[in-house]
């Protein structure tokens, strides 16, 4: 059974950084895409970027690019997004995501709260 545990978010005030970090568990993740999610109150899921697992290719929405940073350790098989110069408008919870080859994603974390303060 696949888990996907998010921590470290939080309350960081504009400008600033936080690296939310995604636990993953119950498969080799090796041929899965891994991607993050947020939602902002009031609004609708969103994607924020992903990572193919294998090559360590990373993609993202335009509203985070050039400021947030998918990584992995595979050792700890373990996703983190950094999060740099942050905008009261990436306020949100965060939700770490699975994609199994050919499927869209499967498997959900719990979310994480990341408020930025203006």
């Amino acid at each position: 059974q696949v888990q996907l545990v998010e921590s470290g978010g939080g309350l960081v005030q504009a400008g600033g950084s936080l690296r939310l970090s995604c636990a993953a568990s119950g498969r080799t993740f090796s041929r899965y895409t891994l991607g993050w999610f947020r939602q902002p109150p009031g609004k609708e899921r969103e994607f924020v970027g992903g990572l193919v697992w294998s090559t360590g290719t990373t993609y993202y929405a335009d509203s985070v690019k050039g400021r947030f940073t998918i990584s992995r350790d595979g050792a700890k098989n373990t996703v983190y997004l950094q999060m740099n110069n942050l905008k009261a408008e990436d306020t949100a919870v965060y939700y770490c995501a699975a994609s199994p080859p050919g499927n869209r994603y499967d498997y959900w974390g719990q979310g994480t709260q990341v408020t930025v303060s203006s």
